[in-house]
Formats: structure tokens, C-alpha cells, sequence
């Protein structure tokens, strides 16, 4: 009979009640077509860590073009003759390269790498389960993203090249094919697709998350004595759920606008290349409306995993609990709620009423209290504390910086008559990437400092780590804060070349900036290597080097195929049993009935 206990209904038996499957036996089966939890968060990862190098690689020629604009790049005519005659980067192809940065850094690694590569590979393992609740779904959401990969990849190679219409891919550019210019024949259209086919993934991967984290919860393992990074796990999946089922038939639309001459996006009486487009009856503002319903909760879907990330990490490192971590469960939820009533502060200068952009601006200040209040917990936990200095904790005290400082920018883009000045320039470039970007991917990197020894068994070198996050922390910063500078002296966005009087005085920023880029970019080799190296000859790692108290921490490194083999743990504490007295030190194993000491 199921009990209920604080936390909501919870069945003793629950966490066995995955679909059993046979271990496997051949290769295929074990590493490729694989329906292990842990072999499928492997696969995200690795299939985030080619799409960054690849999306680090088009940032590096981007930037290249931008300080030398005539100068030949070797080899790019290969990828393109007509984008780069001679390795001369046209501005039509920067734009293209631009565009592919974008799709994959936000959807191939911000959304893969914290969320499905994590956690995948924690979530049934930190609340007792032996996988995931539908494990051939679960399987079928990575396939299907690869599939997404590869038909995004593609656009490189078809004659016309990527499209240009930037990641937003607003309308009518990305809608009216051919004459809007290169790549937008066959390339948009296979963006559309692989966006439409990835989100297909993302939706079956929410469904697992949710089902998993509510059916499959071991004995004692009630919502309050769930990590924090298991939280916000399933708190993203929630968000992804009804994001991405807004994106889905978004991009449906845009492809049957392109392929089958329907009109959703595109007005009549358009003229486009001096050709008159056979549509009608169309709305360029609704693709904007779709898409950014899902674009503002996207944002979230990539920080909030990172902030599980740290908070658990920050907790271990310090060797207490945080102030408290139930707020920070509660704050996430209140940011993933008012995630979606923001998206119109993309759309000030779109011409919408100023008053709807009044109402959208209230939310957009709103939604910085919960964000704040998670800051201002991590701060004063750190308050005094003997924190470990690790690489892992590194990273985590790096993404807090990196979160306030690109955070601090929003204010001002929220504020409809600030966002018309800044909103088409670097300054809105610096802030997402700060707070999005480099602050979900140092929340990564935390995550793999910590776990590369449970996923493993071998431990990363520690001085390198450190010597990786403190190059990257120099090199982000050296990057992106001169990005709002920029902003507020003009600079707009998405130009391939500075030629007006206004924007000559700022190359030299630019070049600077380049530099910054490049050396920050050869940082991550660092990372690489330590991350193969380690892989293969690291040293063995201990059964739990960080004296961690979490479930993930009670079994063998690597863990075997059914995690518990059969022995669910019965859970008897929240997971921050830290500062006490114990059998085991100054921490409680969640699973040990034993009962801590003042």
C-alpha cells in the first residue's frame, strides 16, 4: 500500500518499479544504443562537449573577421567557397557563422549539458531509483537529439550554405526562402527542422524527468529530502515541458511557411529581392511571440540545473548546510513560474504598446527576487565558513560572479526606454552571455570537477582544474565586460565590420577582445586534456573523496548497471547532514539510521 509521508504520496516500492531490463552484452548495446541512465548522460555529454568546441571554433573565426576583416582565414574556403573565396569571410557568411554559434551553444550545450548529461546520469541514482521511468524513451530523447545535431550540421554543406537569420531566426527572413539572401533556401530550412526534431527530444526527455522524479523515489526519500540539484533537475523539466511545446509547432509553422506556401508569418503584399512573395494574411510578431515564450524560459532552463549544480557542491565544500536550502527550492520554483510571464521584454522595440511593455517590464524586475535572494543565501552561508578550495568549488564560487555581474545588466534591459537604446547593441550580447552562457557553463564545469570520480573512478588532476578555472574566470571576464561597454557607446550588434567615424575609435576594443577569446579558448584545452587524460590514467578515486552525504556516494565508482543491485537504501535524512558528529566525522550518509550528533 502506498504511504504518505511529509513531501507528498510515496510507495515503498516505487523506486524498483522501472521497467527491468537484462544487462547487456554486446558493445552496441552497452555503449551506443544503450537504455542505461548513466551510458545515455555520458552520450549528452559528449555530444555537448563536440557542439562547444565546434560553437568556440565559429566564435574564434567570428571574432578573427571582426578585428581583420580582409584578411584570408586558411582553410575556410573549404567549408565554403561562395561564404569565403580565397578564405576572405563575406559579411553574409559571418552572419551564417553567427547563427550556427548560436543554435548550437544554447540548444546543444546550455540545454544538454547541465540538464540531460547530469542529469540523467544523478537523478535516479540521488533519489534510490535503478534507472529511469521509461528507459527505451529515455534512450530514443538522446537518438533523436543526435539526429537534431546532425541535420543542424548539415546546413554547412549544402550549397547555400547556413542561414543568416541569427538563432531567433526572426520572420519574415527566416520564413520567405531563397530571396532573403544566402542560406536561406535549404540551410533555414534544415534549422527549422532540427529545431523542430530536437525539441521532440527535449519533450520525451521532460516527460522521463517528471515520471522518474515523482514515481520512483526510494524509501524515506520524500520532495524535502531531495538535493537541491535534484530539484531544480525536475523543476527544469516542468519548465522544458511546456516550453519546448510551444517552440515545437512554432517551428512546424515556419517550415510549412517556407515548404508548403502557407502564410503564418508572412504579410501580404511583401517584397522581398524586388519579387513580390505569394503569401498573405501573415504576422512576423507571432513568430516573435512563440518563439520568445519559449526563449525567456530557455534562459532558465539552462541556469537553473547550474544552480542545483553549485548550491550542492557549495554546501559540501563548506561543510555546513546553506542558510537555507528550502528557500532555494522555493525560489527556483518561483523563478521557473514567473519564467513565463516575461518573454515580451525581447520585444520592446518590436513596436508593441508601451503599455505592454510596462507589464512586461513589472515581471522582468520581479523575477531578479527570487535570483537575489539565492545569492544573498550563498553569500551569507559562505559568510565564515572553512570552504574547501577545490577546483569544483571554484567554478561554483566563479558562476556566482559570473551570475551577479551579468545579472546586474538586466536591470537596465528591463526598463523599456533603456532597452530601446541598448537593446540592438553588444551590451544585451555581454549580459546573456554572463548570465546565461559562461555562468551555466562554469555550473559544467563544477559538476565535472566533483563527479568525474563517482562517473569514472579515477580523479582529475586538481591542479589543473585550478589553473583551468582561474585562466577561463580572467579570459570570460576579459571577453564579456567589455561587451557593455561597447553597448552603451553604440556599437550594434551582428555588423561584420566597423566602417562608420562612431565605430573606428572602438577596434581597438575589439582587438583586445579578440585576443581575450583566443586565449581563453586554448584555456579549455586544459580542460580536454585533463578530462581524457584522467579519464584513462588518473588516480584511482576513493569511495567518496568529498565526504559527500548524498545517495550517489553509497555505492562502487563507477556504479554498477542496476546502481543499487537490487538493495534499495531506505532514506533517514535530507542530504546536508553536515557539521555533526558522526561515525564517519563531521557528516551523516543519507541512508545511515544513525543519528547525528550536536
Amino acid at each position: 500500500m502506498p504511504t504518505f509521508s511529509r513531501g507528498g504520496l510515496m510507495s515503498d516500492v516505487s523506486a524498483g518499479a522501472v521497467e527491468q531490463h537484462a544487462p547487456p552484452q554486446s558493445f552496441v548495446r552497452k555503449h551506443v544504443f544503450s537504455v542505461d541512465h548513466k551510458v545515455i548522460g555520458k552520450q549528452y555529454y559528449a555530444l555537448a562537449l563536440v557542439a562547444v568546441f565546434v560553437g568556440m571554433a565559429l566564435s574564434w573565426l567570428m571574432r578573427i573577421h571582426l578585428v581583420w576583416p580582409n584578411a584570408p582565414i586558411p582553410g575556410l574556403q573549404l567549408l565554403s567557397k561562395i561564404g569565403a573565396p580565397g578564405g576572405v569571410m563575406t559579411p553574409e557568411y559571418y552572419l551564417s557563422l553567427l547563427t550556427m554559434h548560436g543554435t548550437l551553444m544554447v540548444f546543444f550545450v546550455l540545454t544538454n549539458a547541465p540538464f540531460a548529461a547530469f542529469g540523467n546520469y544523478f537523478l535516479p541514482i540521488q533519489i534510490g531509483a535503478e534507472d529511469m521511468a521509461f528507459p527505451r524513451f529515455n534512450m530514443m530523447s538522446f537518438w533523436i537529439t543526435f539526429v537534431a545535431f546532425c541535420i543542424l550540421v548539415a546546413a554547412f554543406f549544402v550549397p547555400d550554405g547556413p542561414p543568416i537569420s541569427g538563432w531567433t531566426a526572426y520572420a519574415p527572413l527566416s520564413a520567405v526562402g531563397s530571396d532573403a539572401g544566402p542560406g536561406e533556401g535549404l540551410g533555414q530550412t534544415l534549422w527549422g527542422l532540427s529545431i523542430f526534431v530536437f525539441c521532440i527530444a527535449s519533450l520525451l526527455g521532460s516527460l522521463n524527468f517528471i515520471a522518474t522524479t515523482l514515481d520512483l523515489r526510494t524509501k524515506g526519500m520524500t520532495l524535502a529530502r531531495m538535493p537541491i540539484c535534484t530539484w531544480a533537475w525536475f523543476i527544469t523539466s516542468c519548465i522544458a515541458l511546456l516550453a519546448f511545446a510551444v517552440l515545437l509547432p512554432a517551428c512546424l509553422l515556419l517550415i510549412l511557411d517556407r515548404v508548403a506556401g502557407t502564410s503564418f508569418f508572412i504579410p501580404a503584399g511583401l517584397v522581398v529581392s524586388d519579387r513580390l512573395q505569394p503569401h498573405s494574411g501573415g504576422s512576423p510578431l507571432l513568430w516573435q511571440h512563440l518563439f520568445w515564450f519559449f526563449g525567456h524560459p530557455e534562459v532558465y532552463i539552462a541556469i537553473l540545473p547550474a544552480m542545483g549544480i553549485i548550491s550542492h557542491i557549495l554546501i559540501n565544500s563548506m561543510r555546513r548546510p546553506l542558510l537555507s536550502h528550502r528557500v532555494i527550492i522555493y525560489c527556483m520554483m518561483g523563478i521557473g513560474f514567473l519564467s513565463y510571464m516575461v518573454w515580451g521584454h525581447h520585444m520592446f522595440v518590436s513596436g508593441m504598446n508601451p503599455f505592454s511593455s510596462l507589464l512586461f517590464s513589472f515581471p522582468t524586475l520581479m523575477i531578479t527576487i527570487p535570483a537575489t535572494i539565492m545569492t544573498l543565501i550563498w553569500l551569507g552561508s559562505l559568510y565564515g565558513s572553512r570552504l574547501r578550495i577545490t577546483a569544483a568549488s571554484l567554478f561554483a564560487l566563479g558562476f556566482i560572479s559570473m551570475f551577479v555581474s551579468g545579472g546586474v545588466s538586466g536591470f537596465f534591459l528591463a526598463q523599456p526606454s533603456i532597452d530601446i537604446y541598448l537593446h540592438a547593441t553588444y551590451f544585451v550580447v555581454g549580459h546573456f552571455h554572463m548570465v546565461m552562457g559562461v555562468a551555466a557553463i562554469f555550473g559544467v564545469f563544477a559538476g565535472t570537477y566533483f563527479w568525474f570520480p563517482k562517473m569514472t573512478g579515477r580523479m582529475m588532476s586538481d591542479s589543473l582544474g585550478k589553473l583551468h578555472f582561474w585562466l577561463t574566470f580572467v579570459g570570460t571576464y576579459s571577453i564579456f565586460m567589455p561587451f557593455h561597454y561597447l553597448g552603451l557607446a553604440g556599437n550594434v550588434r551582428r555588423y561584420s565590420a566597423f566602417v562608420d567615424d562612431f565605430l573606428v575609435p572602438l577596434i581597438p576594443v575589439h582587438r583586445f577582445i579578440t585576443f581575450a577569446a583566443l586565449l581563453t579558448g586554448a584555456a579549455q584545452l586544459i580542460f580536454f586534456y585533463n578530462l581524457i587524460h584522467s579519464r584513462f590514467r588518473g588516480e584511482p578515486a576513493p569511495p567518496n573523496p568529498w565526504e559527500c552525504t548524498s545517495l550517489e556516494w553509497t555505492m562502487p565508482s563507477p556504479p554498477p548497471f542496476d546502481n543499487f543491485g537490487g538493495n534499495h537504501p531506505v532514506v533517514y535524512h535530507d542530504p546536508y547532514q553536515y557539521g555533526v558528529k558522526s561515525s564517519t566525522g563531521d557528516y551523516l550518509m543519507q541512508d545511515s539510521p544513525e543519528q547525528a550528533g550536536a
